[in-house]
């Protein structure tokens, strides 16, 4: 894997094992400091909206709040974001898949409680710097 690496790559998924088990999400964990590693990654930190990634709120009688996927969704999420770190780490949408589990604003949200502990320049470059940097934006 490391070879395909060390051409520039510019994402990968976030969203991995979730629901399965500590087991899988160790080995999740494991395989995401692995791609981390090597410096010309990013991670898209999104697409937990998704049926198949094992959430079950689409399933309930009410759609999640923010507070909801925060909790939810924070362990992938923090993972992602400490082994990467901020600078290559971005938050995505996956709508309209997404839409399954829960609202555009709500999504967006549940990520802005999971940066809340994040200095200014960490939210800069989750929510937007990294994804200029990779995709190699002039905005």
């Amino acid at each position: 894997m490391r070879e395909v690496l060390e051409e520039p790559y510019e994402k990968a998924e976030s969203w991995g094992q979730a629901v399965k088990g500590e087991e899988a999400f160790a080995e999740w964990r494991t395989a995401v400091r692995e791609v981390a590693s090597c410096p010309n990654v990013y991670v898209k930190v999104g697409g937990l909206g998704m049926k198949l990634t094992g959430f079950t709120f689409f399933e309930n009688d009410m759609p999640p709040s923010s507070q909801d996927l925060e909790q939810a969704w924070r362990p992938y999420v923090e993972n992602c974001i400490n082994a990467f770190g901020p600078q290559r780490s971005m938050f995505e949408s996956n709508f309209p898949v997404d839409k399954g589990m829960c609202s555009y604003p709500v999504m967006w949200n549940a990520f802005k409680r999971v940066a809340a502990g994040c200095s200014a320049d960490e939210k800069t470059a989750l929510f937007s710097g990294a994804a200029k940097k990779a995709y190699r934006l002039e905005v």
